[in-house]
């Protein structure tokens, strides 16, 4: 029997594959189907053109995952204590775990309620926006995520077109791809513009409630979340009833959603807005000087904006730590204010701060534009709007206004005549304070100056004060100002002197002194300050009188290239060798020559002064030293079992600190005897000298103790004449109100003799070695004093009896050894001592 095969069974889908392609083939011999496809194709190919020429050039999804907000560089003091911002913009960021679920839920219901359920987009709401756009005229308004708000503000433009909201719906899938939900409210909520210079929703909480969002009540919250639609249009007082609707519609959104109860809901309605007075953001009273030149220093290292590199100033979100000290900045900020106000006073009225136009009526805005302040005691900025008989309304930078009466204002105008009441303009910006029920006009000083306090044993700037005031005088004298600084480079020059092998007791003639310049020059001849001579003296007595004659004499013997070395070296500046650069007519600043006695101070050593300690970015690692290192346990009591071993100084060794030790000691005598004795009461341990330009046109003070050293200078920023003024009766008692204050508590430390320095009594007139006398502890003005000598430089002894002439050369007795063994170790032990 013949065997039979079935036939192949064919599946379903085959069998519909196959019709479809019969019929496929039956319709492409129709013409209009070829067509159709064509059509198809092209539009496909466009659509994907389309596609990729939008999307060029927008962030990658790594720049994505990496990107941080441009955050503000927050500044603190030596101590931590908070001291100023660099922002353009209000900014704090946060991680999304800090935002209370009640304020995420306000912007949720405000501005996307579907966002944990789309993909970035919101598909009906584009129809809808699309419908709504082509009934009006055109203008694409709606329909944009939360998501696509993250990335407008990525792609950082506010170009109004189609072709921007298509990139932000391309960027929006690339970043729900690249991100958690959780990540893109992180940015979205650190990043928002919401009005008042705030980017962010902590930022705005401070600048609309000052509060943080952890404080914000249910009304607070709906109304932030309002913000995003029109932040200059709903943060304003004048647009309350319309910011009102907006967040009572927010609200019920937020019941509607489950975010917060109806009663919840029935009681944030009922409550006002509660917005506090926009505040602007400006310089802490104190510091002003030091946070700029903080900020100066950061710009040339880093950049300011974000383009400039990660660590830019205004975007980096750097924290820096800063030298400063709040307490010392305070006293020297208000001792050379006091200064400047003593000099200007009795001068007349300088005049207005600045002169506006207000014929526009609008002065508020006007003075707010300036940014004028004041902060020295009760004194305000103000601006004169108009003059009602015999008083002057004026208007100040918050709103409100005053009066300044006709007998407030009757100081003479300097250099005019007449009162300061009848030449006011209006729009002129002036200083008043309070008093009685009106206000009362004060004149800005036309002097200025520099002070600067630094540490010696760090090069660490304490304070700085570069002016009257920063926001009226933005250039700051402490360091920008090039003055010549006149007697305060003498110790300098005589720290030349003592390295090429003179003596504190060297004997040079205090008499006239002339050079050949040559044929177009010719003769230099030099002068004291008083005019005349004194004959032969120590080089100590010179410098504690300050004797330009004795001075310039000792910069010819030793060479004027050597001074000028010494002055390069210790960071004074670069000069050439005129023996008038000796006496101070190379120009300098009043940071460079207070670095330069700290380096005295501190045994030779030292670097460039510093006004931060260190820096560190957003996530705290130290950029600033580089290749800096934490010291684990160096807080420790010790070291197994052991004092704590002293990590290497940074310090270079700028000269001998013999030499250092020597001038140090000499300057002390300055205070004791010489042209600074208005300090001597304060009775502590302080070198410091005095200076005087010619004119005078310049006055200084510079000095200190082994704590800290401080200096300034007065004048004019035009140099012109002070008048009868001198370093040692108007410099020196600036810095004495400050050390006064600044010394309070302090230990009284003594200058440490460093190694080889041999102690020798020396008769304070001739500067000869004595035995059988020895200095006293409390005349000013001894016979014998102990002077300090390198190894084998110190004369033979002799005896000396009585009085401050050149001791007599007699025997000494068996006695007066015995004495004298016992008070050289009583002298010893005293000052902790000496080698």
């Amino acid at each position: 029997m013949a065997s039979h095969t079935p036939p192949i069974a064919r599946p379903p889908l085959h069998r519909f594959a196959r019709r479809a392609a019969t019929l496929l083939r039956s319709a492409w011999t129709h013409r209009w189907v070829r067509w159709l496809a064509a059509l198809a194709a092209l539009g496909l190919i466009s659509l994907l053109a389309l596609i990729v020429a939008v999307g060029r050039g927008l962030p990658s999804v790594d720049s994505l995952r990496s990107y941080e907000q441009p955050l503000p560089t927050n500044v603190r003091a030596g101590d931590g204590a908070p001291v100023h911002a660099y922002a353009r913009e209000r900014r704090v960021e946060l991680s999304y775990a800090e935002y209370p679920s009640l304020l995420v839920g306000a912007f949720l219901a405000a501005e996307d309620r579907t966002f944990f359920e789309h993909g970035g987009v919101d598909y009906p709401g584009i129809v809808s926006a699309l419908i709504s756009n082509l009934r009006n005229d055109g203008r694409p308004i709606g329909a944009s995520t939360i998501t696509q708000q993250v990335a407008k503000n990525l792609l950082l433009t506010n170009e109004v077109s189609y072709i921007r909201k298509a990139r932000e719906a391309i960027l929006a899938y690339r970043i729900e791809d690249a991100l958690s939900k959780e990540q893109i409210l992180e940015l979205y909520l650190n990043g928002i513009p919401l009005g008042r210079r705030s980017f962010g929703v902590q930022a705005a909480a401070r600048a609309y409630f000052g509060k943080d969002v952890g404080q914000l009540a249910v009304h607070e919250a709906a109304f932030l979340a309002i913000l995003p639609k029109a932040p200059e249009t709903y943060g304003r007082a004048r647009n309350a009833d319309r910011a009102i609707a907006r967040r009572n519609f927010v609200l019920s959104e937020m019941q509607r959603n489950g975010f917060i109860t109806p009663a919840q809901r029935a009681d944030a309605a009922a409550r006002p807005l509660g917005l506090i007075a926009s505040q602007t953001a400006r310089l802490d009273p104190v510091g002003g000087y030091f946070v700029e030149e903080v900020r100066r220093q950061l710009v040339d290292r880093y950049g300011e904006n974000s383009e400039n590199g990660p660590y830019s100033v205004y975007a980096g979100g750097l924290w820096v730590r800063t030298s400063l000290d709040p307490r010392l900045q305070g006293y020297a900020q208000e001792a050379l204010r006091d200064g400047l106000l003593r000099y200007d006073r009795g001068r007349g009225w300088s005049g207005p701060i600045k002169q506006l136009d207000i014929d526009g009526g609008d002065w508020l805005q006007a003075l707010v534009g300036t940014n004028i302040a004041l902060d020295h005691k009760d004194w305000r900025a103000a601006i004169a709007i108009a003059r009602a008989g015999a008083a002057w309304e004026i208007g100040f930078a918050n709103g409100q206004t005053g009066t300044l009466p006709a007998y407030a204002a009757q100081i003479p105008v300097r250099g005019q005549g007449g009162t300061a009441f009848a030449a006011l303009k209006a729009g002129d910006v002036i200083a008043v304070a309070p008093e009685g029920g009106a206000w009362s006009l004060r004149s800005i000083p036309r002097v200025s100056g520099g002070f600067v306090v630094e540490e010696p044993a760090t090069g660490r700037i304490l304070a700085m004060q570069g002016g009257f005031d920063s926001r009226l005088q933005s250039f700051n004298r402490a360091t920008q100002a090039l003055r010549q600084p006149g007697s305060t480079i003498k110790p300098i020059v005589y720290s030349a002197a003592l390295e090429r092998g003179m003596t504190p007791s060297s004997i040079i003639v205090d008499g006239p002194f002339c050079v050949y310049q040559g044929a177009r020059l010719g003769q230099k001849c030099f002068r004291n300050f008083d005019g005349g001579g004194s004959g032969p003296h120590t080089m100590r007595w010179g410098i504690e009188q300050s004797r330009n004659l004795m001075t310039v004499r000792a910069a010819s013997q030793v060479g004027m290239p050597h001074v000028v070395d010494t002055m390069k070296r210790m960071g004074l500046g670069s000069y050439p060798p005129f023996l008038a650069n000796a006496l101070g007519a190379g120009e300098t600043t009043v940071a460079r020559i207070v670095n330069a006695y700290a380096i005295l101070a501190n045994g030779g050593r030292g670097n460039a002064p510093t006004v931060i300690d260190f820096v560190q970015d957003r996530r705290g690692k130290v950029i600033l030293p580089e290749r800096w290192r934490p010291c684990d346990g160096c807080n420790a009591p010790d070291w197994n079992g052991r004092a704590m071993p002293r990590p290497p100084s940074r310090q270079r060794q700028v000269i001998d600190a013999q030499t250092a030790f020597q001038m140090v000691h000499i300057t002390e005598g300055v205070i004791q005897r010489g042209t600074a004795t208005t300090l001597r009461d304060l009775d502590r341990p302080i070198f410091g000298k005095t200076g005087t330009t010619t004119g005078p046109t310049d006055v200084w003070f510079i000095g200190g103790t082994p704590q800290f050293v401080g200096g300034l200078y007065v004048g004019y920023d035009q140099p012109q004449n002070l008048g009868g003024v001198q370093g040692g009766t108007f410099a020196a008692p600036i810095f004495k109100q400050f050390a006064v204050k600044a010394y309070e508590g302090l230990e009284k430390k003594v200058f440490r003799a460093p190694p080889g320095i041999r102690m020798v009594r020396v008769d304070r007139g001739s500067g000869r070695p004595v035995y059988g006398v020895w200095p006293t502890g409390t005349d000013p003005k001894p016979a014998v004093i102990w002077e300090a000598f390198k190894p084998q430089a110190e004369e033979r002894r002799a005896r000396r009896r009585t009085g401050p002439a050149a001791a007599p050369t007699a025997r000494p007795t068996a006695g007066p050894k015995r004495v004298e063994r016992a008070q050289d170790s009583d002298f010893l032990q005293r000052q902790g001592g000496i080698y």
